[in-house]
């Protein structure tokens, strides 16, 4: 029979590895980080993530299971949330290592935007310092309820579906940097297409709100501008 030390251990490990059964499953990944941009119900992140309803349920129960996702009820719609910012902050890391130690995230990044015009790397420090400095029109592409979660100072909300009949809001003197919900987000990679075909000088920000936040930079809340 194990000793107490021994049964002390094996039962705390046990407790961590709940969260590693819990992330085990690339679809759970995808939710957690669309939950990292803020609450939604099941139906929208079902449709976010391309998945069935049923199917998007389990995988929240899961995550209910570890205590990593929070739920509240409204009427007939379910809401789920982020257990807190700690959630968060561990699928950031959880990305970063996976970008440090595996050379195939960088392979399939890589082939991705191999053939997608103006997407070529662009110096990130003077990027980012454009848009602290407010010498570049920053656009925040994702749907407006991520925005008004919080988004970048300054930023202009237009949703990607929205884009293309927008155009019109967009000083075409400026260059303009778009963002979404970080570097493995496509909604932003779209919109510079989008923008370069239509005569923009158009970047894409790799950095979502979250990292925005980490490196102790302010974010903003509310309504859209």
């Amino acid at each position: 029979m194990a000793n107490p030390s021994r049964r002390f251990k094996t039962a705390i490990f046990e407790q961590f590895a709940r969260i590693g059964k819990a992330i085990s499953n690339p679809s759970r990944l995808e939710l957690l980080d669309l939950l990292c941009q803020g609450p939604r119900t099941v139906e929208v992140l079902a449709k976010e993530a391309s998945l069935g309803l049923a199917n998007t349920s389990q995988h929240l129960k899961a995550l209910k299971a570890a205590r990593l996702v929070e739920t509240e009820k409204s009427g007939l719609f379910v809401t789920y949330r982020l257990a807190d910012e700690q959630v968060c902050q561990f699928f950031r890391s959880l990305r970063n290592l996976a970008e440090t130690r595996l050379t195939e995230v960088r392979e399939i990044t890589r082939e991705f935007l191999a053939n997608r015009q103006g997407l070529e790397p662009v110096d990130r420090d003077v990027l980012l310092t454009k848009v602290r400095e407010g010498a570049v029109t920053v656009l925040d592409v994702r749907p407006a309820e991520e925005y008004r979660a919080g988004h970048i100072p300054g930023a202009l909300s237009i949703p990607l579906k929205e884009l293309e009949r927008r155009l019109s809001d967009l000083p075409r003197d400026r260059e303009v940097v778009a963002y979404c919900r970080g570097p493995y987000c496509v909604l932003a990679v779209e919109a510079v297409e989008i923008l370069r075909s239509r005569g923009f000088s158009a970047f894409r920000l790799e950095e979502n709100v979250q990292d925005w936040r980490e490196e102790g930079l302010p974010v903003a809340t509310g309504e859209e501008r």
